[in-house]
């Protein structure tokens, strides 16, 4: 059998994997308000959660993080962040640079790994667990912020303000890029020395039914900034992986230009069959399954047949599929447990 790694750089780059990788993502809220219903899922399913431990999880004295514990935090930017739901974060509610005049006291933090969760830690503790779990023969990956640029912009700026700037271009918006993509640079950088075999990179670009910019303004602004943090990853040789929300079909041309080896992409929002015809092949496709309308709502049936459709329209046994779900309230945890069932038996559809 292939190292989980290998089987993943193998899918990745379309050489033939063993299976299909797939991860399950159980959100905080979602795991409190499951409670040990959760966790029984969780013992069941020992494929698609390798690092649970029964008994681990206090569900009463749960500590939830500042961005995703109900009231406001400041986060390192300066920007303030209002939770209404614990363990789901909030979103800014007074922007830093809502004001250009504040931009001469902008201070970006230290360069500090911080995951999706917005778990900070430090370098040496990245470094321990690269080391680790290389020698376990799993993937080692590094990754920005989530909303590591375009975000960022919107987060100092406010959405309205930043609207106003890519049409009107004040010598503000330029300096203001240069700061974040700078920082970002920096997080890039320190990855490649750890020597990770992949770089993720993830922010929301589309609403429901279309980019937030169009694809001539996404690619005057934002696909620059992208090919430049992209760039030192693709001349180290390892693997780009783009998340975002939304939907973003019409970004694609963009993204292959600017490196992107594996695309995050919602389901549903963008289509299994369109994606089945623009992006397969084109990228690996790490599909973010429906977290909106069948996972929380249909019946194990209904998720059964969602995951059988995606393997069957977008996967192949050369690879270029992998399947990543996020679980939100009101997810009942039987639901949970029929995907997890789904996913474990179309995961060597192509194989088998």
């Amino acid at each position: 059998m292939l190292s989980a790694r290998e089987n993943y750089i193998r899918n990745a780059t379309f050489q033939g994997p063993e299976y299909i990788p797939a991860g399950v993502h159980i959100s905080p809220a979602s795991l409190i308000e499951g409670g040990p219903a959760i966790e029984e899922v969780m013992a069941r399913h020992p494929v698609l959660f390798p690092d649970f431990e029964a008994g681990k999880i206090d569900f009463e004295h749960y500590e939830f993080l500042p961005e995703q514990t109900i009231g406001d935090v400041v986060d390192p930017w300066g920007c303030k962040w209002q939770c209404s739901v614990n363990g789901i974060i909030g979103i800014v509610v007074e922007h830093f640079l809502s004001d250009w005049s504040a931009l001469e006291n902008l201070t970006p933090p230290p360069v500090l790994p911080q995951n999706a969760q917005r778990i900070t830690s430090d370098w040496e503790a990245e470094r321990e667990r690269i080391e680790r779990e290389r020698r376990e023969g799993k993937l080692t990956w590094g990754e920005i912020y989530h909303g590591f640029f375009f975000m960022r912009l919107q987060d100092l700026r406010g959405f309205g303000n930043l609207m106003c700037d890519l049409v009107e271009e004040p010598p503000e918006l330029w300096r203001l890029i240069e700061i974040v993509k700078k920082h970002a640079a920096a997080l890039v950088e320190h990855y490649l020395q750890l020597g990770v075999d992949m770089m993720g990179f993830g922010e929301d670009l589309g609403t429901q039914t279309s980019s937030f910019i169009s694809p001539e303004m996404f690619a005057k602004f934002v696909t620059p900034v992208y090919k430049e943090l992209m760039a030192p990853v693709k001349e180290a040789g390892k693997l780009v992986y783009l998340h975002s929300d939304g939907y973003i079909m019409d970004l694609m041309d963009d993204f292959e230009a600017a490196g992107v080896d594996i695309i995050n992409p919602q389901d549903l929002v963008n289509g299994i069959d369109a994606l089945a015809k623009e992006v397969k092949g084109r990228f690996c496709i790490s599909l973010d399954v429906d977290r909106q309308t069948v996972v929380p709502f249909g019946t194990p049936g209904d998720i059964h047949a969602l995951i059988e459709e995606e393997v069957r329209k977008l996967g192949d046994p050369a690879g270029g599929l992998q399947l990543v779900v996020g679980i939100y309230p009101p997810t009942p945890p039987e639901n949970v447990d029929a995907l997890c069932e789904a996913i474990e038996k179309f995961r060597t559809f192509w194989w088998d």
